[in-house]
């Protein structure tokens, strides 16, 4: 199932520290939360791990602090079969972490200390210059600086490669960024943010897209939680359902889904088989607690 050219996932890499509980605490309250645990997270960690989960060749790009969380993320890396030749460990700045709190109805707040995710650069791009080809897929996120990210994606534009962004945590973006695209990912609150149109049924989707597009992005998902992706290509517009589960927590449940999509993107599957197959592995991760606990594997797809 490996992919002819590796999938390139730039992106950040944070360790979760996870606590459930009954309900989110209030400015000035103090909450006795239930269950602890913490594990390997980050939204481009996340991806990547989804990815070589169903039969990716991954390739991550990434900023790790010389620290006991780095060292952790190192050995995951190689346990899941991710190439880290492009990982780089830094010195001066910790391995980004991430506080999260899970309800009991399965929703999440994330707090995030970035660390060395935010000393990513350009010259971390330019060294994986000669992996990029015509056939190559790239898949970013925005936990990382925009400068390095942008550099990603004219250079990999340039040399033909197909450009994927997972626009979130949301923000506003350049439109220079927009125009070397070959598909946006955001979920609703993002394609608000980007594009000023509130997401709330089919039209209003398809109205939001149209802006993505006349930006100058190819194709366009607008993810819908549980009522699956709205997709925008030449070929289809429309909603893809999503089955319907039990929630149990929904972190990475976005990360595994853009994960699984560019896997099949790359290995040349169409968009709406491709949107498919990652709506049920978005289905399935979040019936688990964690973020790369609840990623499944092919097998499971």
């Amino acid at each position: 199932m490996d992919t002819p050219n590796p999938l390139i996932i730039i992106g950040s890499a944070n360790m979760d520290m996870v606590i459930k509980t009954s309900h989110f605490p209030k400015p000035g309250e103090t909450l006795i939360g239930g269950e602890f645990f913490f594990a390997p997270g980050g939204k481009g960690a996340n991806q990547a791990v989804a990815a070589a989960r169903v039969g990716g060749k991954v390739v991550f790009v990434c900023r790790l602090g010389k620290d006991v969380f780095g060292e952790k993320f190192m050995e995951n890396f190689q346990n899941e079969g991710i190439e880290t030749e492009f990982v780089t460990v830094d010195p001066d700045a910790p391995t980004g972490v991430a506080q999260i709190t899970v309800d009991k109805k399965g929703e999440n707040t994330i707090l995030v200390a970035s660390g060395a995710n935010l000393k990513l650069c350009s010259d971390d791009i330019m060294s994986l210059k000669s992996l990029i080809s015509p056939a190559s897929t790239i898949l970013m996120q925005l936990e990382c600086p925009l400068e390095p990210l942008l550099f990603a994606a004219k250079t990999a534009f340039e040399l033909g490669a197909k450009v994927i962004l997972n626009p979130a945590p949301a923000q506003s973006l350049p439109d220079e960024l927009m125009a070397h695209l070959y598909l946006i990912t955001p979920n609703e609150w993002e394609a608000f943010t980007l594009t000023g149109v509130e997401i709330l049924d089919e039209k209003t989707a398809a109205e939001a897209a149209e802006i993505f597009l006349e930006k100058g992005v190819k194709n366009v998902i607008i993810t819908l939680g549980e009522k699956g992706a709205y997709l925008h290509t030449e070929t289809y517009k429309g909603i893809l359902s999503a089955e319907k589960v039990k929630v149990v927590d929904t972190t990475a449940a976005g990360d595994t889904f853009n994960g699984v999509l560019a896997v099949q993107i790359a290995q040349g599957k169409s968009m709406v088989e491709a949107v498919k197959l990652a709506n049920r592995a978005a289905a399935l991760s979040v019936q688990k607690m964690g973020a790369q606990p609840s990623i499944p594997f092919l097998s499971e797809l």
